[in-house]
C-alpha cells in the first residue's frame, strides 16, 4: 500500500479555507479527492490575490488545493444536483461548507444521500454548527476568533484585542475535520456503515484555547492578555537582546538554574521571589525588568550559542521568508515544487505528516478550474464524450 488512504474517494464540496484545508490532508495521505466548483468560477480564492502565479491563479488557492482534481458542476441545474448524487454512490465520504440547510434546499443533504449511498461519510463544516442558537449565522475565521476567547488574549497587555496572523481557526477546523473523518472511516471499516459528522468553527476555537480554558474553569479568574508571556510558566517569552530579541522558555527548575548560571546572574535564581515556578509567576511583574536587564548583555547570536549550548530552550525571532529558509525547515522537506499546468513550477508548503512507510507526497498539483470534468466524468461515471457534451450544452458542467 503506497498511501494510507489509497482507494479512498472524497467528494469535496468545499471552498475557501476550513474544507479546502481538511480534504488537502485526506488527499495528501492518498484519497482521490474530486473538488467540485461553480463553472465559470471556481472556488472563491482563486480570485484572492495578488500575489498570482504565471498563468493567473492565486497563491491562496495554490497553498491549499494540491493533490484534488476540479470538476465544474452546477449544483442549481437539475442534472448537476444529479450529477452530485451519481458521484456520490462511487465515494466514502462527502465534505461541505455551505451555510447550514444549504444543501438540504439543493436536495443533496444528508438525509437524501444517505438513501443513495447508506455507508456515505458526510462533513458539514459551519461556523456556529447545525444546532444550537446561531446555526442559521454566517461564520468567518475572524467572527470565531473574537467570539471564541483568542483575540481577547492575544496582542499587547495593553493594546486592542489581536487576532492570530494566520486564520487559525479555518485551519484547525479543517485539521480537526480530517481527523473526524480517518474516525468515521475506521468506523465504516468495522461496520459498513457511514455516518455525518458536524463541525463548527467556534467549536474548534473553543476546543484550543486548552489550557487558558482550564485556567479559568478550575480557577475561577478570568484570563488577560499577556503580550507574549505565558500565563503559567515564566520567563517564557520575548526579550530584548543587545542587538534585537530573542525567545526564552524556560520550563523547569532545572533549566531555570541552568539559565541563571549560564547569564552569570545565580543571586537571580536564589532570590526568594524567583525560587520556584510559582514564585516566579506570583512575582511576574517584578521578575521581567531584571530579565530585561540580564537579556541585554549580549547579542542575539551570543545567547543562541550559550544557551543552546547548555539546552536551555530558545529561538530566534525569524521573518516568515527567513522561516521558509531556515535550514532545518528545508532539510524536513517542508517546502516542496510541483509543477502547475499554467504557472509552471510552484513551491508549496509540504505535509507535515511523517509516515515513514507510507509518506504523503505532493501527486496533483493544484487543478486549473475543471482541469478534470471529463475525466472524472468518464473514468468515475463511465460517461461517453457524446454524454459530456450534452451536459456542457445544458450547461450542468
Amino acid at each position: 500500500m503506497r498511501y494510507p488512504l489509497e482507494g479512498v474517494r472524497v467528494l469535496d464540496l468545499t471552498r475557501v479555507l476550513a474544507g479546502p484545508y481538511c480534504t488537502m490532508m485526506l488527499g495528501d495521505l492518498g484519497a482521490d479527492v474530486i473538488k467540485v466548483e461553480r463553472p465559470g468560477a471556481g472556488d472563491d480564492v482563486r480570485a484572492w490575490g495578488p500575489p498570482f502565479a504565471p498563468g493567473g491563479e492565486s497563491a491562496y488557492f495554490l497553498f491549499v488545493n494540491r493533490n484534488k482534481r476540479s470538476v465544474t458542476v452546477d449544483l442549481k441545474h437539475p442534472r448537476g444536483r444529479d450529477l452530485v448524487r451519481d458521484l456520490v454512490r462511487r465515494a466514502d465520504v462527502l465534505v461541505e461548507n455551505f451555510k447550514t440547510g444549504t444543501m438540504d434546499e439543493m436536495g443533496i443533504g444528508y438525509d437524501m444521500l444517505r438513501q443513495v449511498s447508506p455507508g456515505l461519510i458526510y462533513c458539514s463544516i459551519t461556523g456556529f454548527g447545525m444546532t444550537g442558537p446561531y446555526r442559521d449565522l454566517p461564520g468567518y475565521d475572524l467572527i470565531a476568533q473574537a467570539m471564541g476567547g483568542i483575540m481577547s488574549i492575544t496582542g499587547d497587555v495593553e493594546g486592542e484585542p489581536m487576532k492570530v496572523g494566520v486564520p487559525i481557526v479555518d485551519i484547525t477546523t479543517g485539521m480537526l475535520s480530517a481527523v473526524s473523518i480517518l474516525a468515521a472511516l475506521r468506523v465504516k471499516e468495522a461496520t459498513g456503515q457511514g455516518q455525518r459528522i458536524d463541525m463548527a468553527l467556534l467549536d474548534s476555537q473553543i476546543a484550543w484555547l486548552g489550557n487558558v480554558a482550564s485556567n479559568y474553569l478550575i480557577g475561577g479568574k478570568p484570563a488577560r492578555r499577556l503580550g507574549n508571556a505565558h500565563p503559567n510558566i515564566t520567563p517564557y517569552e520575548v526579550f530584548p537582546t543587545r542587538d534585537g530579541y530573542v525567545t526564552l522558555a524556560v520550563g523547569n527548575e532545572s533549566q531555570w538554574r541552568r539559565f541563571c548560571q549560564v547569564a552569570e546572574a545565580p543571586h537571580v535564581a536564589e532570590d526568594p521571589l524567583f525560587r520556584t515556578n510559582a514564585d516566579r509567576v506570583r512575582n511576574r511583574e517584578a521578575l521581567v525588568p531584571v530579565m530585561n536587564e540580564v537579556m541585554r548583555r549580549h547579542t542575539s547570536q551570543e545567547w543562541m550559542d550559550l544557551l543552546r549550548k547548555d539546552e536551555i530552550p530558545c529561538g530566534p525571532i525569524q521573518t516568515v521568508e527567513r522561516a521558509l529558509n531556515d535550514p532545518g525547515v528545508l532539510a524536513r522537506g517542508m517546502v516542496v515544487e510541483a509543477q502547475h499546468p499554467t504557472a509552471g513550477p510552484v513551491k508549496l508548503v509540504a505535509s507535515p505528516l511523517k509516515l515513514m512507510g507510507t509518506p504523503p507526497e505532493v501527486r496533483l498539483p493544484p487543478p486549473t478550474l475543471g482541469q478534470h470534468t471529463e475525466e472524472v466524468l468518464r473514468d468515475v461515471l463511465g460517461f461517453s464524450p457524446q454524454d459530456v457534451a450534452a451536459l456542457r450544452a445544458e450547461k450542468a458542467i
